[in-house]
């Protein structure tokens, strides 16, 4: 992700004060009309979105980790406007309400990485431990390099962290 040491501590530290907070049902009714729109005009569609309950107590889970990436100003799926002059161009990055995110917008966001399970890494659905099926398989987990690597680093800077 490119996150500083400094700004991924700043990130957990704001999730983390946040923990315990009620759960803003009107948001993910909010967020609901806001993804599947009513077929209302545009100002109307507008009014009926409050964007939660605006209660600074209550939050959604995706609104919570948007707000704490916001923060430090980094981006998830930013709206990029196009700036052009007769000398430069540029894009200039605008950051969308934080309750308006929804789970797969961290999926699809180009600045996150997902880790998931997949067939090329190891991964056999067959190995899975069901509830209701009692096995005996042992399940072996591969993960990509890359990701090894980024918690093998994740935890030496905690262990040196705690050294000092």
């Amino acid at each position: 992700m490119g996150l500083s040491e400094a700004d991924c501590e700043k990130v957990c530290r704001y999730a983390s004060e946040r923990i315990g907070l009620g759960y803003d049902f009107k948001n993910v009714v909010d967020l609901m009309r806001y993804l599947f729109p009513w077929p209302v005009t545009q100002l109307w569609r507008r009014r009926t979105i409050a964007l939660g309950s605006g209660d600074a107590s209550r939050i959604i889970c995706s609104s919570l980790i948007a707000q704490a990436f916001d923060a430090v100003r980094y981006p998830i799926l930013p709206k990029i406007t196009r700036v052009e002059s007769q000398t430069a161009r540029r894009e200039i990055a605008e950051i969308r309400h934080s309750s308006l995110y929804a789970p797969r917008d961290f999926d699809i966001s180009p600045y996150f990485m997902v880790v998931k399970p997949t067939l090329a890494r190891g991964f056999n659905y067959k190995d899975m431990h069901w509830a209701d099926l009692p096995q005996v398989h042992t399940a072996k987990v591969t993960l990509a390099p890359e990701i090894e690597g980024a918690i093998g680093e994740l935890a030496y800077a905690r262990i040196s962290r705690m050294r000092h």
